[in-house]
């Protein structure tokens, strides 16, 4: 008797902690984030967040500006897919020119140009070619807030091309994007009369709607591939075989493209189309120029955030951009902002959110 009655006062605290349990394991739950956030960032040197932090702007800043610009071509009189899309590619000569320098900082040689690696390039190019047109179309028919709304489904491609090709994995909060995304780009389709182009037909909006989507999917399954490269043949040495990919992948597009420029006629085409461009042909040489320059900077912070991290977080920073061009395109271009594509759009940014949050606390190195 007497041993129970001193085990019973033990009873109390034991129901105590128990009440506080739920504070205790969301405060343990938020501490272990914070200590694998921790312990993540003293895993890299200094120099290696600085270039992700360096990538991963150009993606934010360069993309949404290369979008802006292929609306800007078309509103002021632009036409042609063939040449907003050779644009793209053509400023493979400025990541050329920075080879040299980190070649001799870094006392390295240029990589080997196997049969195998030469394969891979072509056909990163080919694909690359094929996005950028289908990309050109999307914006030819579609407002640039609608056309960066659809591309956001790139990070559904993304996150299933990786989990297929390179094994990354795909959590409850990656199916949970992938859902949500996807439920914004079905309202963007219900929406399609209030934010047309006068003189847009049915048959081009939605031409530029599956073009868009189409395009999204290679872009992603390009981020998979670019990847694998990385890991199963140039195995992440240093940084120049990113410079090296990019400038390789881009000469074989702009090989691709210019060819389509040739046989379409586009290239005399672009001396016509600066003639009668709304500006003037200066007006019309800066939009092509920029537009070379800004896509090539994002392709590079892409390539380079494949390097330093993984598919994953390109998916994230590829899909994180589209608000921002949405928005910056209402402001610019005065795109039309329905109720329906406000909802998209916080259901579009609910969908990264989810996606990073989820990512994050699985302690997956991004």
């Amino acid at each position: 008797m007497e041993r129970e009655s001193e085990q019973l006062p033990q009873t109390q605290p034991t129901d105590t902690f128990e009440v506080k349990e739920p504070r205790n394991h969301v405060f343990s739950k938020v501490s272990g984030i914070a200590r694998s956030t921790v312990e993540t960032y003293r895993s890299k040197p200094a120099s290696h967040w600085l270039l992700l932090a360096l990538f991963g702007g150009f993606m934010l800043t360069a993309f949404p500006a290369s979008s802006l610009l292929s609306r800007l071509y078309y509103n002021n009189g632009g036409q042609s897919k063939w040449i907003l899309s050779w644009a793209a590619v053509a400023g493979w000569p400025l990541t050329a020119i920075l080879l040299i320098p980190t070649y001799i900082f870094t006392k390295s040689r240029p990589t080997p140009l196997s049969l195998k690696l030469a394969a891979w390039y072509i056909l990163l190019g080919f694909l690359s070619a094929v996005d950028n047109l289908m990309y050109a179309w999307a914006y030819a028919y579609l407002p640039a807030s609608t056309a960066s709304l659809l591309a956001a489904s790139s990070l559904i491609f993304s996150a299933l091309f990786g989990y297929l090709l390179v094994k990354n994995k795909i959590n409850l909060s990656s199916v949970n994007a992938i859902v949500i995304i996807t439920t914004g780009v079905v309202i963007i389709a219900l929406d399609s009369k209030s934010d047309r182009y006068p003189g847009i037909t049915n048959k081009q909006y939605i031409l530029g709607f599956v073009w868009d989507i189409f395009g999204s999917a290679l872009h992603g399954l390009i981020f998979a591939l670019s990847e694998l490269v990385f890991i199963k043949i140039l195995g992440r040495r240093s940084f120049y075989v990113v410079l090296e990919q990019q400038v390789m992948v881009s000469f074989a597009a702009f090989i691709f493209t210019s060819i389509g420029m040739l046989i379409n006629d586009d290239f005399t085409g672009m001396k016509v189309e600066a003639r009668s461009f709304k500006h003037g042909e200066v007006a019309y040489a800066l939009v092509i120029a920029w537009s070379a320059v800004t896509f090539q900077l994002g392709v590079l912070g892409g390539t380079g955030v494949l390097f330093l991290a993984s598919t994953v977080l390109a998916g994230v920073l590829n899909a994180v951009r589209v608000p921002i061009t949405a928005i910056a395109a209402v402001i610019w271009f005065h795109d039309p902002m329905s109720g329906f594509k406000i909802l998209s759009l916080v259901v579009t940014v609910w969908g990264f959110g989810s996606y990073i949050v989820g990512h994050s606390s699985s302690n997956k190195v991004s």
